[in-house]
C-alpha cells in the first residue's frame, strides 16, 4: 500500500488514550504504557496555525526494559543527571502546520507557513520519588526526535487525503510548503509533583515544570506550573501533549487501576528558533 494510501487512512484515527495492561493481564501483555494521541483544531471548526497532530508511544515499566545503546546514547546528550537509570520510551508522530487562510494558492508572506513533521522519538525517564518527610517528587525527561520537515513529511496527503474522504474543502497552498530538510530536536524537562493534598475523597497537588529543547526544529527555554484537582494523581505527571514544545512523559501508573482529574495550568518560554514560524534553516 502506498506511503500516502497508508497515511490518509491513519488520519481517519481520531481520538486519544493512555493505556495499561490490566493487572490481570499483566503477564499475557507487553509491559509498559502505550499511548495514542491526536490533537486537532476541529472544536474550532477551522484550519489554521497547528493544524493537527498525531503520536503514538510506548514507555517501559522498568529501567531494564529496552536496548542498551540507545540509553548510553541518551545518557550522553543529558549528562546533567541520573537519567540512566530511567525508562526508555519511543515514539512516531506526525505535525501538521498551515497558513491561516487555506483558501489560496499564493504565498502569504506574515501567515505561517505550510509545513509537515515526521519524526520518530526516543526518550529516558526517571522518576525521584518523594521522600518521607519531602514536600516533592520529580520526573527528568530527555528525549531525542529525529525526521524530516518538507513534502516527505506526507502533511499534504495526510490533510488533504482526510479532506476529500469527509468532502470538505481541500488546503490549496501546500505548493508553498517549507522544503525538505533533516530534522532534529533534543528536549529536556524536570516536572515536580507535590504530595497531594486531601480534600475529603478527592486531592489537590501542584506541578511545577523546567523545560528546554535545542535543534533546527526548535532551541528555546520555558518553565510553568499546573494545578490539578482529582482522584489517584499519583498516575502520572500530568497531560501530555505532541512536541515540539514540552510535554511530561506518557508514563501510567502500572499499581493504578482508574485515576481521573481536572488541570489548569500555564506556561511561557523563550524562543530561539522555531521552524514552523522561522522556515527552513
Amino acid at each position: 500500500m502506498p506511503l500516502s494510501r497508508i497515511a490518509r487512512t491513519a488520519a481517519l484515527l481520531l481520538g486519544t488514550s493512555l493505556l495499561h495492561p490490566p493487572a490481570a493481564l499483566a503477564d499475557d501483555a507487553p509491559g509498559g504504557t502505550f499511548s495514542f494521541k491526536v490533537e486537532n483544531d476541529l472544536i474550532a471548526n477551522t484550519d489554521g496555525h497547528y493544524t493537527h497532530g498525531t503520536r503514538i508511544g510506548w514507555i517501559a515499566d522498568t529501567p531494564q526494559q529496552g536496548p542498551a545503546f540507545i540509553r548510553s546514547a541518551l545518557a550522553f546528550l543529558f549528562p546533567f543527571d541520573d537519567i540512566s537509570g530511567g525508562r526508555i520510551g519511543f515514539a512516531l508522530g506526525q505535525n501538521i502546520y498551515t497558513a491561516a487562510d487555506t483558501s489560496t494558492k499564493a504565498l502569504v508572506p506574515d501567515d505561517r507557513p505550510y509545513a509537515g513533521w515526521l519524526y520518530v522519538g526516543a526518550s529516558l525517564n526517571a522518576e525521584k520519588p518523594r521522600a518521607p518527610s519531602g514536600t516533592f517528587s520529580s520526573m527528568t525527561s530527555v528525549e531525542l526526535d529525529l525526521g524530516i520537515v518538507g513534502p516527505q513529511a506526507y502533511a499534504e496527503d495526510i490533510q488533504n487525503g482526510y479532506h476529500k474522504l469527509i468532502g470538505i474543502g481541500e488546503a490549496e497552498g501546500w505548493r508553498n510548503q517549507l522544503k525538505n530538510e533533516p530534522a532534529v530536536l533534543l528536549t529536556a524537562s524536570r516536572t515536580w509533583r507535590s504530595a497531594p493534598l486531601a480534600l475529603g475523597p478527592f486531592a489537590a497537588d501542584v506541578l511545577p515544570e523546567l523545560d528546554a529543547g535545542l535543534g533546527n526544529v526548535a532551541t528555546y527555554a520555558g518553565a510553568g506550573v499546573m494545578v490539578r484537582f482529582g482522584q489517584g494523581l499519583d498516575v502520572d505527571y500530568g497531560p501530555s501533549r505532541n512536541p515540539p514544545f514540552y510535554s511530561p512523559p506518557e508514563i501510567a501508573d502500572p499499581d493504578r487501576d482508574f485515576a481521573w482529574y481536572a488541570f489548569v495550568g500555564a506556561n511561557g518560554r523563550a524562543v530561539a528558533h522555531n521552524i514552523f514560524l522561522d522556515g527552513n534553516t
